[in-house]
């Protein structure tokens, strides 16, 4: 099944355009990843880095539970990859599979939907302890857009060294 990315609104009020912009590299970082096999996605970067695909995507499962559902929704729930939160863990794919990974990130982005829709503004604060700071959603989807952006750079090029396919 092909991803589905609609490109963010060009106009429009700020609430629908961080949602706009973070659904869209949401959806890039899956079309990176679409038509490879398990293998594929595990491939990792080169020595020394052991970036893949799919560690890739569970970061991001990672992410998008800490600061939309410890944080902003003050859940108190495990880390999806780490004992220990530590978020370098879960860029470790070696034994992982595209069915499990791909599960737990919709998972937390469907998470994540609920928690910004319910959310009465922009100005809600949670608590982020690794920086010791109330933060808002507004910059929690403006960090997550950032985040996104990030790494689709660094799934660009993976996908390139794996089959050649560029752009998007």
């Amino acid at each position: 099944m092909a991803v589905e990315r609609i490109a963010p609104p060009l106009t429009g009020g700020e609430r629908e355009t961080l949602r706009g912009f973070l659904d869209f590299h949401r959806a890039t970082l899956a079309m990176k990843c679409e038509g490879l096999s398990d293998e594929q996605l595990r491939r990792k970067a080169g020595p020394p880095s052991g970036l893949s695909l799919l560690g890739l995507v569970r970061h991001m499962a990672e992410v998008e539970r800490a600061w939309f559902r410890r944080v902003i929704n003050k859940e108190e729930v495990p880390w999806v990859w780490s004992e220990t939160g530590d978020f370098q863990e879960a860029f470790d794919a070696t034994t992982s599979t595209r069915a499990e990974v791909f599960a737990a990130w919709e998972h937390e982005i469907a998470h994540a939907r609920r928690i910004e829709e319910a959310a009465e503004s922009l100005e809600v604060t949670g608590y982020q302890p690794r920086w010791d700071k109330e933060v808002s959603l507004r910059l929690v989807m403006l960090h997550l857009i950032h985040e996104y952006a990030r790494h689709n750079g660094h799934a660009d090029l993976l996908r390139e060294a794996i089959d050649g396919a560029v752009g998007a």
